[in-house]
């Protein structure tokens, strides 16, 4: 388990038999809001994207050896704030890694970690990009923000960011976002208190969960196999985390 505090520090726990203890840590010397990633590799090999100390740079880390893989800063000049949200991830097993960051000033940046350049650049939002998915899959994803609107933009054969289209929504305000890993669906955490599923093929509103009473922070679907066991994960400021079973056929 690898979990995020406003302490500074990312920990990985040891979770067997019982057992609750903290292996390691990664102080990350960044006080902002922006969520680690991860993404496996290889057996046994992470790496772990985060906000670095200075405020518009990344840091991407190889785990468990806790190795620099690459710093990656905005050119001069550029404007963009504070990393806000994070999504590693790769085509393929075995392909080169990429980095989708979202910023401050609206943009969404693709970033290449082997030579540590950016390859490409959009501006989705006019408020900062609170959190963003991606389908490798279908090479489109999508960001919210603090205005009415989710935008999903595609990424084309050459690597350049295009938008898609926009969604409005009928209440300002992101926190979270989520493919579901069949792609068929994704839900979204609201500051309206309320989880939204949308197909992700149409973007058709599905469902409304109303059962919190504070703003949504976070969504997460699990990964079961079987269909009938998938579950929806979300946690509000209020306290609560709530569990729910949807759509859970094929």
């Amino acid at each position: 388990l690898l979990s995020q505090g406003r302490d500074q520090r990312i920990c990985l726990w040891d979770l067997a038999e019982g057992r609750t203890s903290v292996m390691d840590s990664v102080f990350t010397e960044n006080v902002g809001f922006c969520r680690c990633s991860l993404l496996k590799v290889a057996q046994g090999r992470w790496l772990m994207a985060m906000a670095a100390k200075a405020l518009e740079e990344v840091q991407v880390l190889e785990l468990p050896s806790k190795t620099s893989v690459c710093t990656l800063k905005p050119e001069v000049g550029a404007k963009l704030g504070m990393p806000m949200c994070l999504k590693l991830w790769q085509l393929y097993s075995g392909s080169q890694p990429l980095l989708l960051a979202g910023y401050e000033d609206g943009s969404v940046v693709l970033w290449n970690l082997t030579v540590g350049k950016e390859l490409s650049q959009l501006v989705c939002h006019q408020e900062p990009v609170m959190s963003l998915d991606f389908d490798s899959e279908k090479a489109k994803g999508i960001s919210g923000s603090s205005e009415k609107v989710l935008s999903i933009w595609s990424l084309n054969e050459q690597q350049n960011l295009q938008v898609y289209k926009t969604h409005s929504l009928v209440n300002a305000g992101i926190s979270d976002i989520t493919i579901r890993p069949d792609k068929k669906i994704l839900a979204t955490a609201g500051w309206d208190h309320r989880i939204r599923i949308f197909g992700w093929k149409k973007m058709k509103p599905l469902a409304v969960l109303d059962y919190h009473t504070a703003t949504v922070h976070c969504v997460s679907f699990s990964d079961h196999k079987n269909p009938r066991e998938r579950l929806l994960a979300a946690g509000s400021k209020d306290h609560r985390i709530s569990i729910w079973s949807i759509y859970t056929q094929t």
